[in-house]
């Protein structure tokens, strides 16, 4: 049963939609129905993410109106070049909309297809097109203010303090996944797949963060403090991963001595005890003094123990700082009282996944979809074909991040029909009674609220908002008592058909299962893995990490819905980030070191980039010879003369990228890396 929370939000979307019907009808807008429509599309539960869809969904309107202004006049009397043109328009603001992917996007969006939404229905009276935009732009934007009012007045529910829980419970999971790291504790299926899970919470704070600027939180204050917090959860990730990879192949070469087993211990402690600020400066002492420098023909035990150290460094650093940040969210201040720890690394921007061929079919599919209804319109001589366009417009655009939106899309015509039918009993069973707006109030507000409680659950939102706002479309709400049974149910059929014809071409077009998504995503990553192999720049590991996380969390939901029996169940997805991060890091170290070992440092590069431009599969003998090779020839000279710092990240990226790529290998051994190099 819904809660609460639940209820008072389905109290307010009806009352801001209530509030926005009885201004309109006072103010005498044409179509009061469409204010109320957009409450039910830009309410939220949380009521700065509410104010943020409410800025970008004024100005995609005022952008999309002026696009069908600028459209209709001059091309109404070749009705194949206008809806080439307003198909072409919606197609590519969605295009745009898709390679966003912030909540900027739906400014893209809504651009888009509000002129499908203005243009089509005037294509009988193109005289009327400025008044009718006009008066679209009125009606909406009186749905938003009144959405936004209601949201920031009636017992409001800020971003910031949901923000700040939900950084608290994933900085606690990850709080015990460096528990078990170091007490090297064995992982389940089940808890690796828990894991992996913080890479999409991570990707989820990150959507929910963009909307605090917008708050009135005290929380709000601290935006610069979230970004900083974001680039450490980040780079936590493959830290821990890396961690874990180390003490477990130290503990196979038998070399965690009882200094390094009682300094993880203390570190375990340390996290387990809420990361104080105070002593992380004690542990990141005791790792430096621990941290010996590497001598000549240094052997495997030597290099995995510095790399482990080099990573238990990164660990406190970074849990130093989250811990600091968390507090200073919290508080909701703009300032830290003390520097962070883990500096230096992020410059780069918040680099995303651009996926530019499934926005390219996305955009054809909402194209190809606006065609195919206004074909049937002018075949038919439909009149009502305009609706049905533009809902193969806006349908085609709504659900176009899905990997197959063709459910979601029969979903929201079979509740449009329900809707249909059900207005269609209120309509002419119940509204001729009506004679006053308090009567209509209360015939209204029980449908409203249940529209509402729809719309506060993930599985039943796109029921909410097929009722809410198909609905009010259909209820057609005047000043005065107008309707039609014939018009009505045309209107309805017009409706579904839209939809379903949306649903058809999105078929055709664009629909892929979830594997395929998660296909496309590993042939992004390794395509990016390559072109670090091959670039020699020093790059940047936090902007390259933000790009890698950003696709496992996008990755990880679609591993699990390719089932066990897929291939892909079997990839370790941390193993390819922590491969991205010490590309990084090798890219950085060559510019330290001399000709010669910068050649035989770039030959395994190559050989790396050769692994991920070619198909899937384990890496080859010959990548291997080439890492053991440059670990032989960089670490012959390790800890003397020029280049030493070089030389040391050099050969810890390499101890890296070797445990990535070939985990089960036997460990390097100095004479065999000699004859190797020779």
């Amino acid at each position: 049963m819904p809660g609460w929370r639940q209820w008072l939000f389905a109290l307010k979307v009806s009352g801001a939609a209530l509030l926005a019907l009885g201004i309109a009808l006072w103010v005498d807008l044409p179509r009061p129905y469409w204010a109320m429509a957009t409450v039910y599309i830009t309410m939220q539960p949380l009521s700065g993410a509410t104010r943020s869809k409410a800025l970008y969904r004024v100005i995609g309107t005022l952008i999309g109106v002026s696009a069908a202004v600028v459209m209709v006049p001059p091309l109404v009397a070749s009705p194949e070049m206008l809806t080439l043109a307003l198909a072409l328009w919606t197609a590519g603001c969605l295009y745009l909309s898709l390679l966003d992917r912030s909540p900027r996007a739906y400014l893209f969006m809504l651009a888009g297809y509000t002129a499908a939404l203005i243009g089509f229905p005037a294509v009988t009276a193109p005289e009327t097109i400025f008044d009718t935009a006009v008066s679209r732009a009125e009606e909406i934007t009186l749905g938003i203010l009144c959405a936004s009012l209601v949201a920031s007045l009636v017992v409001p529910e800020p971003v910031g303090p949901v923000l700040a829980s939900r950084i608290g419970a994933w900085l606690g999971e990850a709080g015990r996944w460096t528990g078990d790291v170091l007490s090297d504790v064995g992982e389940a299926p089940a808890l690796r797949a828990r894991r992996l899970r913080l890479a999409a919470e991570a990707a989820e704070i990150d959507a929910l963060s963009a909307h605090l600027a917008y708050d009135t939180s005290a929380q709000s204050r601290a935006v610069p403090l979230v970004q900083l917090l974001r680039g450490r959860m980040l780079m936590l990730l493959p830290v821990l991963s890396s961690l874990a990879d180390r003490i477990a192949a130290l503990r196979g070469l038998s070399g965690v001595s009882p200094e390094l087993r009682g300094l993880l211990a203390d570190v375990e402690a340390w996290s387990a005890g809420g990361a104080p600020a105070g002593e992380a400066d004690a542990l990141l002492a005791r790792i430096e003094a621990a941290d010996r420098p590497l001598p000549p023909h240094a052997g495997w035990a030597a290099l995995v123990r510095a790399s482990l150290l080099d990573r238990l460094r990164e660990l406190v650093a970074i849990g130093r700082d989250c811990r600091a940040l968390q507090d200073g969210i919290a508080r909701g201040s703009g300032r830290l009282s003390e520097p962070l720890a883990f500096a230096g690394e992020f410059g780069g921007g918040a680099s995303r996944h651009r996926d530019h061929g499934m926005a390219f079919r996305s955009a054809l599919s909402a194209f190809l979809g606006t065609v195919a209804c206004v074909a049937v319109w002018i075949a038919t001589a439909w009149p009502d074909g305009a609706t049905a366009a533009m809902m193969g417009a806006v349908l085609s655009c709504m659900f176009a991040t899905q990997d197959d939106p063709v459910p979601a899309i029969l979903s929201f015509a079979t509740w449009t029909g329900v809707a249909a039918v059900a207005i269609g009993v209120l309509l002419f069973g119940v509204m001729p009674l009506v004679h006053d707006f308090v009567s209509l109030a209360l015939v209204l507000a029980p449908v409203l609220i249940l529209c509402g409680l729809l719309m506060t659950s993930p599985r039943t939102l796109p029921v909410g908002l097929a009722l809410g706002v198909n609905g009010n479309a259909l209820l057609a709400l005047q000043d005065r008592y107008t309707s039609e049974f014939g018009a009505y149910v045309n209107s309805g059929i017009a409706l579904v058909g839209g939809i379903w014809i949306a649903a058809l071409v999105t078929r055709l077009v664009r629909s892929v299962g979830a594997e395929h998504g998660a296909r496309r995503l590993i042939a992004a990553s390794r395509a990016d893995l390559a072109r670090a192999a091959r670039r020699r720049g020093r790059g940047d590991r936090v902007a390259f990490a933000h790009l890698m996380l950003d696709r496992l969390g996008l990755l990880v939901p679609r591993l699990a819905a390719a089932g066990p029996d897929s291939d892909l169940s079997r990839i370790d997805a941390l193993a390819a980030l922590r491969v991205g991060m010490n590309l990084v890091s090798l890219r950085r170290a060559r510019h330290g070191l001399p000709d010669g070992e910068v050649a035989v440092l770039d030959a395994a590069l190559d050989a790396v980039a050769t692994h991920y431009e070619g198909p899937r599969g384990p890496a080859s003998p010959i990548l291997l010879d080439r890492i053991d090779a440059a670990l032989a020839e960089i670490g012959a000279q390790a800890g003397a003369g020029a280049g030493v710092w070089g030389r040391r990240d050099a050969l810890l990226g390499l101890a890296g990228l070797r445990r990535a790529l070939f985990p089960e290998a036997p460990p390097a051994g100095a004479p065999v890396l000699a004859r190797e190099a020779a």
